[in-house]
C-alpha cells in the first residue's frame, strides 16, 4: 500500500466544515445561489464552393473547428479531396466561461506545414439568438491575423499639471497599464505578452513599451508611463486642469498587445484606443477594455469568393434560481402523466406551443426521467399517436412528440448499453481498412465484389449476433416503455400478430441501433465522424441491421431494399434463424421481468480522450515534464496509456480519489489544468481547451462524490521549491487553503440537474407566451361554439381534446410563469447594476466617450 500523498494529508476531511458557496446574507435571497449556465448545441452541416487550389489539383482536404474567441473547443473529421465537404457533425457542450465571439473556421489540412485557414464565420454572442434552432448558410469571411483577438486590458489614466524649470506650464498624462486577462494561446501554449503604449495625435506618436511577461494569458504589468502635453502661451490659472478643446479631440492613447516571438515575428494580440477626452470631466479614469482588432483587420474585396458554411446553432443562457422557486412549476409538470386527456397536461401544452418541439423534448424528458414519470407520460402520448395510425406497417414511423421523447430517452439512458454492445465492433470497423463496397457502380479499381460481400457479411453477422444477445444489458426504463408500446399496439391492431414486434423494433432497431451504427460519433462511440469509406461501410451495415430487425419482426419473405445489389446481398440472411433471433430479442427487451444492472458485473465506461499529464516524479531522478497520454475513465478507475488500446501506464482506483479541482494557471504557466488528488501524489492534467477541462472535472467529481474521506480543503496551486505557491506555506503536509467545490452526490450514468431543466422549461414558456395566449383563446372559442368547423382557424394546429381542462392548465401555467418572472427580473436588475460598465465583468467595447 502506497503512503498517503502529502497533498491528501494536507487537506484532510477532518478539516473544519466549509462550503464552496458562501451563505447568503439577509435580504439577499434574490441573487442567492443563482447559477448562470451556458450551453451550445447544433450541427456543422456542410461547406460549398470553397476556393480551389490554383494548380492542377484543385481539391482540398478540409475540416472545421468551433472556437470560443480564439480557443478551439471542437474539431470535425477531415473530409478529403472536396470543395464542398459534407461534415454532418452534431455537437453539444457546456460553456464554462465568458466569450465575445463564437467562430467556425474552415481549414485545409496540410501534412508538411501549418494547416491553412480558408475562411471563418464569426458570430457575436449577443447575435446568436437570431440564428437559434434553424439551419443557415453563412458566407465565409477572410481570416486576417490582425482581426483574431481576445482578452481585455485594465487601464488607468490621470491628468496632472506640471510647471517646468523655465516656468512654463504643461499637462502630464499618466498612463497606468495594470493587467490583461484572457489573452489567447499561441500554438497551444500561453503567450509571452508585452504592450506598447502610445500617445497619438496629428503631429505626434510617442511610444513606450512594457516588459515581456513570460508564459501567461493573464499578465500583471503594473507599469506607469508619462506623456507631456504642451500648453499654449495663453495658459491661465483659471483653466489649470483643462486641456484645450482642440487638443482633446485630436489626442488618444493607443495600447497594442503583442506576443514576443523571440526568433520569429511578434504576433499581434489586439489593441484599444482611448480618447484623452475621457478626462474632460474628471482628472482620473480607470476601466477594463475589451481588446479590438485593427481597423483594417476585416477589410477585403474578395469576401464572396471564399465559399459558405451551413450551420445549425442553438445557444442558451439560463439563470438558474434556488430550488424553492421552481416547486410550483415542477409539481405542475410532474402531474402531466396523470392528466386526462394527456393533451391537456402542462408537458404536452409546452410541446404544442414551442416553435421547435425538440427544444421542449430534452428538458421534459430529463425532468420526467429524474422523477420516474417518463414511462407513464411516454405511454400516454404514444397512445394518442396510435389513435391516428391507420396502417400497422407505419406504426411509430412519424416524428411526433412520442417518438421524439423516446429518441431522447434512449440517448440519455442507452449510452452505456450502446458502448458495451456496439463499441468494440465499431472500433474494429473504423480502425480497419477492409473494403465492403458491393455497389458495382461504386467499386474501385482492383476491388473484388465477392471479397467485399464476405467482409460486409462478417461485420453484419458479428454486429447482429451481439445485438440479439444483449437483452440483459438493456436499461430497465427502455424495457418498461417497450412493454407498454407492445401492449398498446396489440390492442390497437388485434388482428395483426406481428404489430407487437414492429412497435418495439421501430424504436430499438430503426431509431437506436441503426442510427448509432451509421453515426457513432453522435452517440460518443467514436471521437469523430468517420472517413468517407468507413461511412459507406457503416451505412451498408446499418441498412442491413435495420431491415433485419424490421423484416424479422414482421416475418416478411421479401426485403424492402430499392437497390438490386442490396436485395441480392440480403438473400444471405433470409433464414429462419435470423427471424427467431430477432423475435426472441424483442420478447426479452419488452418483458416486465427485472433486469440486472450491467454495472454490477462490469465497469461503466464514462469518458476517454487525449490530454497532457505532468510526470509524477516517482523516482528521485525522474523528470517532471508534460507528456501526451490517452486517458480513460470508468466507474471503477482512471487510467492513462501511451496510446488508445495499449496497456495502462498508471491507474487510480475511483475509490481513492479525494478531490478533483482546477489548478491555477500560474502553477505551471499553462491554461486548462486540473488536479486529481488521491492517496498518492496528485495527478496534474492539462486539457486541450476549457470545455474539455470542464467536462473531465465534472465527470470525475460525479464518479467520486460518494467516496469516503473526501477532502474539505485543497491547494489550488502546487508545491514547488519548498513552498505552496498559493498560500506560501513551507510544509508540504499543511492543510489546504481553499474549500473544495464538490456538490451533492449524483447518478454517474444519468446526471440530471432538475432545477436547470425546469428553468429551461420556464424560458420556453416565456418565449412562447403569445402562442400560449392563442391556445387559451382557442379553448374559449371551442367551449362556446360547438358547431362544425368550416374554415381553418388559428387553433386548428393545436391538439385540444378537452377545451375546459386545457384552459385550466393554461391558467395555471400563466400564473406560475408570472410569479417566476419576479425573481428573474430582480436578479437581472441586480446583475446589471452590479456589473458597472468598465468593470472586469462588463468591460468597455471600443472607444470610451
Amino acid at each position: 500500500m502506497a503512503a498517503a500523498a502529502p497533498a491528501a494529508a494536507a487537506a484532510s476531511s477532518e478539516a473544519p466544515a466549509a462550503s464552496a458557496t458562501a451563505e447568503p446574507e439577509a435580504g439577499d435571497e434574490d441573487s442567492r445561489d443563482v447559477r448562470v449556465l451556458q450551453s451550445l448545441r447544433g450541427k456543422i452541416c456542410e461547406a460549398k464552393n470553397l476556393l480551389p487550389y490554383l494548380g492542377p489539383h484543385k481539391m482540398r482536404d478540409c475540416f472545421c473547428t468551433i472556437n470560443l474567441d480564439q480557443e478551439e473547443v471542437y474539431r470535425t473529421q477531415v473530409v478529403e479531396k472536396s470543395l464542398s465537404p459534407f461534415f454532418s457533425e452534431e455537437f453539444y457542450f457546456e460553456i464554462p466561461r465568458t466569450f465575445q465571439y463564437l467562430s467556425f473556421y474552415v481549414y485545409d489540412k496540410n501534412v508538411l506545414q501549418r494547416d491553412l485557414r480558408i475562411g471563418k464565420v464569426a458570430i457575436k454572442k449577443e447575435d446568436l439568438c437570431h440564428h437559434s434552432g434553424k439551419e443557415t448558410w453563412f458566407s465565409l469571411q477572410p481570416v486576417d491575423s490582425n482581426s483574431e483577438v481576445q482578452g481585455k486590458v485594465h487601464l488607468e489614466l490621470k491628468l496632472n499639471e506640471l510647471i517646468t524649470e523655465n516656468g512654463t506650464v504643461c499637462q502630464q498624462l499618466v498612463v497606468h497599464i495594470k493587467a490583461c486577462h484572457g489573452l489567447p494561446l499561441i500554438n497551444g501554449q500561453s503567450c509571452d505578452p508585452y504592450a506598447t503604449v502610445s500617445l497619438v495625435g496629428p503631429s505626434r506618436n510617442d511610444q513606450k513599451k512594457t516588459k515581456v511577461k513570460k508564459k501567461t494569458s493573464n499578465p500583471q504589468f503594473n507599469e506607469i508611463f508619462y506623456f507631456e502635453v504642451t500648453r499654449s502661451s495663453s495658459y491661465t490659472r483659471k483653466s489649470q486642469f483643462q486641456v484645450e478643446e482642440e487638443d482633446i479631440e485630436k489626442l488618444e492613447i493607443r495600447i497594442d498587445l503583442w506576443n514576443n516571438g523571440n526568433l520569429v515575428q511578434d504576433v499581434f494580440l489586439g489593441e484599444i484606443k482611448v480618447p484623452v477626452n475621457v478626462l474632460r470631466t474628471d482628472s482620473s479614469h480607470q476601466a477594463w477594455y475589451l481588446l479590438q482588432p485593427r481597423d483594417n483587420g476585416n477589410k477585403s474585396s474578395k469576401t464572396d469568393d471564399l465559399g459558405s458554411l451551413r450551420l445549425n446553432i442553438c445557444y442558451t443562457e439560463d439563470y438558474v434560481l434556488p430550488s424553492e422557486y421552481y416547486g410550483p412549476l415542477k409539481t405542475l409538470l410532474l402531474k402531466s402523466p396523470d392528466v386526462q386527456p394527456i393533451s391537456a397536461s402542462a408537458a404536452y401544452i409546452l410541446s404544442e406551443i414551442c416553435r421547435d418541439k425538440n427544444d421542449a423534448v430534452l428538458p421534459l424528458v430529463r425532468l420526467l426521467l429524474h422523477h420516474d414519470k417518463l414511462v407513464p407520460f411516454a405511454t400516454a402520448v404514444a397512445e394518442l399517436d396510435l389513435k391516428d395510425t391507420q396502417d400497422a406497417n407505419t406504426i411509430f414511423r412519424g416524428n411526433s412528440l412520442a417518438t421524439r421523447c423516446l429518441d431522447e430517452m434512449m440517448k440519455i439512458v442507452g449510452g452505456h448499453y450502446l458502448k458495451v454492445t456496439l463499441k468494440p465492433i465499431l472500433d474494429e470497423i473504423c480502425d480497419s481498412s477492409k473494403s465492403c463496397e458491393i455497389d458495382p457502380i461504386k467499386l474501385k479499381e482492383g476491388d473484388n465484389v465477392e471479397n467485399n460481400k464476405e467482409n460486409l457479411r462478417y461485420y453484419v453477422d458479428k454486429l447482429f449476433s451481439t445485438i440479439v444477445k444483449s437483452s440483459m444489458s438493456c436499461p430497465t426504463v427502455m424495457c418498461d416503455i417497450f412493454y407498454s408500446l407492445r401492449q398498446m399496439a396489440t390492442q390497437r391492431f388485434p388482428n395483426d400478430p406481428h404489430v407487437q414486434y414492429s412497435a418495439v423494433s421501430s424504436f430499438v432497431f430503426l431509431r437506436f441501433f441503426a442510427v448509432a451504427v451509421v453515426s457513432p460519433h453522435t452517440f460518443h462511440l467514436r471521437p469523430h465522424h468517420p472517413d468517407a469509406q468507413t461511412i459507406r461501410t457503416l451505412t451498408l451495415i446499418s441498412k442491413t441491421i435495420q431491415t433485419l430487425g424490421s423484416w424479422g419482426s414482421l416475418s416478411k419473405s421479401k426485403s424492402s431494399f430499392k437497390e438490386t445489389f442490396m436485395c441480392e446481398f440480403f438473400k444471405m440472411f433470409q433464414e429462419e434463424g435470423y427471424i427467431m433471433a430477432v423475435k426472441k430479442f424483442l420478447d426479452e427487451i419488452s418483458s416486465t421481468e427485472t433486469k440486472e444492472s450491467s454495472g454490477t458485473s462490469e465497469p461503466v465506461h464514462l469518458k476517454e480522450g487525449e490530454m497532457y499529464k505532468r510526470a509524477q516524479g516517482r523516482t528521485r531522478i525522474g523528470k517532471k515534464n508534460f507528456k501526451k497520454r490517452w486517458f480513460c475513465l470508468t466507474s471503477r478507475e482512471l487510467t492513462y496509456h501511451k496510446q488508445p488500446g495499449k496497456d495502462a501506464i498508471y491507474t487510480i482506483p475511483v475509490k481513492n480519489i479525494l478531490a478533483v479541482e482546477k489548478l491555477e494557471e500560474s502553477s505551471f504557466n499553462k491554461k486548462n489544468m486540473f488536479q486529481v488528488i488521491h492517496t498518492e501524489k496528485p495527478l496534474y492534467v492539462q486539457a486541450n481547451n476549457c470545455v474539455e477541462a470542464n467536462e473531465w472535472i465534472d465527470v470525475l467529481c460525479r464518479v467520486s462524490r460518494c467516496n469516503q474521506n473526501r477532502l474539505s480543503f485543497y491547494h489550488p496551486s502546487v508545491y514547488l521549491n519548498g513552498n505552496w505557491l498559493c498560500c506560501q506555506e513551507t510544509s508540504e503536509n499543511t492543510l489546504g487553503c481553499k474549500p473544495c467545490t464538490a456538490g451533492v452526490p449524483a447518478d454517474i450514468q444519468i446526471d440530471i440537474d432538475e432545477d436547470r431543466e425546469t428553468e429551461r422549461i420556464y424560458s420556453l414558456f416565456t418565449l412562447s407566451l403569445l402562442k400560449l395566449q392563442k391556445m387559451e383563446e382557442a379553448c374559449g372559442t371551442i367551449a362556446v361554439y360547438q358547431g362544425p368547423q368550416k374554415e381553418p382557424d388559428d387553433y386548428s394546429n393545436f391538439v385540444i381534446e378537452d377545451s375546459v381542462t386545457t384552459f385550466k392548465t393554461i391558467q395555471q401555467i400563466k400564473s406560475i410563469i408570472e410569479k417566476l418572472d419576479e425573481p428573474h427580473e430582480k436578479y437581472r436588475k441586480k446583475r446589471s447594476s452590479s456589473a458597472k460598465y468598465g468593470s472586469k465583468e462588463n468591460p468597455i467595447v471600443g472607444k470610451a466617450s
